[in-house]
């Protein structure tokens, strides 16, 4: 079982759509029969309102189910309560990017195109906190709570059980200055020591790679468990996107290995990466 909260959320979810779908029941139908409405129904199968286990008593009974998944139903239904670490930090971290950092924790591969950042997972605190600044939609108490996110965060890439990460940057993101060259300075030299990490992996796309199959950046999350499938996730200024069908993750594992295919070898990209340093050093 996923072990944060949205993650098992996201797992109920998954479970009870599977439920009433085998049965071949609409929402309505389903709502109709419990005397909720089919909006309930639809709002528990997308993760979108609380689920109480004594909801899920009466869907199991209703879809007949076994003792055995009623109550790990239940079970994921009362965990998907808890706080997740990064929630303490209240307003630093809006509720949009809560779900994302609850399915990064539990994920078991991680994909990323950046095409004007550093990514984030790689950024030094002066760096995320331009960038924080920057938007000027943010208290100052809030941007460091968020900062502080961001650096914990970080640590999940050096953890015993780190996912598999491939981050694919554009050449851009690295020349861009972020602050000073000062700051750019010490950001490269972050940027390689992630790269050093044994579960990493790093490309970045020159300039002169030519037309790439992708118009922004994204990340693609995979998971450990065959019933929690892969997700790709794109952000913005206020809100972000989650695309979960198969069409769209097929897409995007096409656009991703199009992009590994232009961007230097891992080696090559070191070596870049590593002149790029030397520029902010002279």
């Amino acid at each position: 079982m996923a072990g944060s909260p949205t993650a098992r959320r996201r797992r109920l979810s998954i479970e009870l759509k599977k439920l009433r779908e085998q049965s071949s029941l609409t929402c309505a139908q389903v709502g109709a029969a419990l005397e909720w409405s089919g909006s309930k129904v639809n709002r528990m199968e997308t993760g979108s309102g609380r689920v109480q286990p004594s909801d899920i008593d009466a869907l199991c009974r209703y879809y007949d189910t076994s003792e055995e998944l009623r109550e790990f139903l239940k079970s994921l239904a009362r965990q998907a309560k808890v706080r997740g670490w990064w929630q303490v930090h209240g307003s630093g971290v809006p509720e949009w990017f809560n779900i994302y950092i609850g399915l990064e924790q539990d994920a078991s591969r991680f994909r990323q195109y950046q095409c004007e950042l550093i990514p984030g997972l790689m950024q030094t605190h002066a760096y995320a906190s331009e960038l924080h600044r920057a938007g000027a939609h943010m208290a100052v108490e809030d941007i460091e709570r968020a900062v502080q996110v961001r650096m914990e965060r970080q640590t999940w890439l050096a953890r015993q059980d780190a996912p598999e990460a491939w981050f694919i940057v554009n050449e851009g993101a690295l020349r861009k200055v972020i602050g000073d060259r000062s700051l750019m300075r010490d950001q490269i030299e972050r940027v390689l020591e992630s790269a050093r990490l044994p579960t990493v992996t790093l490309q970045v796309l020159p300039f002169d790679s030519g037309t790439c199959p992708v118009t922004g950046s994204f990340t693609m999350l995979g998971f450990p468990a065959p019933e929690d499938p892969d997700l790709v996730y794109r952000d913005g200024i206020t809100d972000a996107v989650y695309l979960e069908g198969e069409h769209h993750v097929r897409e995007y594992d096409r656009a991703f290995d199009g992009l590994r295919a232009a961007a230097l070898s891992p080696q090559r990209s070191t070596r870049l990466v590593e002149t790029v340093l030397k520029e902010y050093a002279g």
